[in-house]
């Protein structure tokens, strides 16, 4: 899959743009807040589905204006497919070739996979950072997991708001409460399923480009954390309704729900000690960057293309080492990255784009 060409009008402080992008690596250059990562941001919107900076539609709108229309083109063994979303004034409108579409059937047919500064806590941080890395790339590759999830948390939300009304004494329904909680156990095992899963196909390829990274002297295991046990939905489900039923005053006090798939993680070992609590920053990097590539990895073996990888403001993170491999080994990928600076890339074989105040350039490329 190769990204061809954005298209954004009144997006942020992008006025009206069109960008042209090629195999291979792709650079957005310039200072600081001049919209290299509103770019990217516009881009992942057509795989996410939303901005990964937690932004809603309206604080996308440029100012002074009363909506904004993004567009891309891209290429896939099945030709070339368009994406185009307008908002106006609280109103949406969505399509796919011309056609409209749902969100629900937009998500899955542009894939990318971001690595922003953020990332960097996906190792360190709390589980709810590796529950969205695996949620997000799971529903790329499979769009019905993203209406699972959303199904889950509104069971877990009127589960919770039950548990929070006995707290409180205001009614004692066990009846319902059971209800919800069959209900909880059985989308949650399901998630589980899908995550379960995802590692297994996830952990040989990140442990595999750790190998490159570290010059073979690093081994990475990741493995799903949960307090269910099991490994089939079946099996999972009974372990959660174990939990619940064994566990029911203790969520009562607490007045919500003490498990399932929210309270889940994973847990990432390097050379079989605990990569969070004892790994070195660098370490870190490293598998935060081996777990991205291997996202891109999965995804191709899911759909048989690799996915565009998007990686904002991140090379000025990684050290020579880790930079150099990103941009030798790229293969069949497509990258469109930012920087401040077009320094140390080679126009010959990198295709540049100079940003400034919401204005792009393109540079003409470099023979040789």
């Amino acid at each position: 899959m190769n990204l061809l060409t954005l298209t954004a009008e009144n997006y942020r402080n992008i006025a009206s743009a069109r960008l042209n992008f090629v195999p291979g690596v792709n650079l957005l250059y310039g200072k600081n807040a001049q919209g290299k990562t509103n770019a990217l941001e516009c881009v992942y919107l057509f795989a996410r589905g939303k901005s990964y900076r937690g932004s809603g539609d309206e604080d996308l709108v440029r100012f002074g204006e009363k909506g904004f229309h993004i567009g891309i083109s891209y290429k896939t063994r099945s030709g070339e497919q368009t994406l185009d979303y307008r908002y106006w004034e609280g109103s949406r409108k969505r399509q796919k070739n011309g056609a409209p579409v749902k969100l629900s059937e937009m998500i899955g047919n542009f894939r990318a996979v971001l690595f922003c500064p953020e990332h960097l806590s996906l190792v360190k941080g709390a589980p709810q950072e590796r529950r969205a890395f695996l949620n997000i790339a799971i529903a790329q590759c499979r769009p019905v997991y993203l209406k699972l999830c959303d199904e889950y948390n509104k069971i877990l939300e009127n589960r919770n708001c039950l548990l929070k009304e006995m707290q409180k004494g205001f009614r004692y329904d066990l009846e319902e409460l059971e209800s919800w909680t069959d209900r909880l156990a059985d989308t949650a095992a399901k998630i589980a399923e899908y995550r379960i899963s995802y590692l297994k196909k996830l952990a040989p390829h990140a442990k595999d480009l750790l190998n490159d990274l570290s010059g073979s002297r690093e081994t990475l295991q990741i493995t799903y954390q949960s307090e269910a046990e099991g490994e089939t939905p079946s099996e999972i489900k009974e372990s959660y309704l174990k939990l619940f039923g064994e566990n029911r005053n203790r969520e009562i006090a607490a007045g919500c729900s003490l498990f399932g798939a929210h309270r889940d993680d994973a847990e990432i070992l390097v050379n079989g000690i605990s990569a969070r609590a004892y790994g070195s920053q660098g370490q870190q990097r490293s598998v935060v960057l081996a777990l991205k590539l291997a996202e891109g990895e999965v995804c191709r073996d899911e759909t048989g293309e690799y996915p565009v990888f998007l990686f904002d403001d991140v090379m000025s993170e990684l050290d020579e080492t880790r930079r150099g491999y990103v941009l030798r080994e790229t293969g069949d990928r497509q990258i469109v990255l930012t920087a401040c600076e077009s320094g140390g890339f080679d126009p010959r074989a990198v295709n540049m784009i100079g940003v400034e105040n919401g204005i792009f350039t393109e540079q003409p490329r470099t023979e040789g």
